[in-house]
């Protein structure tokens, strides 16, 4: 999280580590879930300092599939991504593209 650490985030405080398991489970979304043969996804950082809150953001390029929290069983060992970054941002939802998706989650600056 080198560019949270430019922003003045330092590195292993609670909001680098909260950010990085964000990244991970928008990421491994995209790639499992968004994949289209030929394309890539992009990540994307936003410092939003007037509000408070960093947005991260995974565009992947399949539309189709719109991401939903799942539940899961005691026993599921996948499935349960949205589910945690439900609870670990602020807010996040999903912005149609002509191609594809971005599916976005903001985290406070400040508890």
């Amino acid at each position: 999280m080198q560019q949270l650490h430019h922003w003045g985030v330092p590195y292993d405080s609670d909001l680098s580590d909260t950010a990085a398991h964000v990244v991970a489970e928008l990421a491994a979304n995209a790639v499992t879930h968004g994949h289209v043969p030929g394309r890539d996804f992009l990540l994307r950082l936003v410092f939003l300092q007037d509000v408070g809150r960093l947005r991260i953001e995974v565009t992947d390029a399949c539309g189709e599939r719109r991401p939903e929290v799942r539940r899961g069983g005691e026993d599921d060992t996948s499935g349960r991504g949205l589910l945690l970054v439900d609870a670990l941002a602020v807010d996040w939802g999903v912005t149609e593209r002509a191609l594809g998706k971005t599916v976005w989650a903001e985290l406070a600056l400040r508890e």
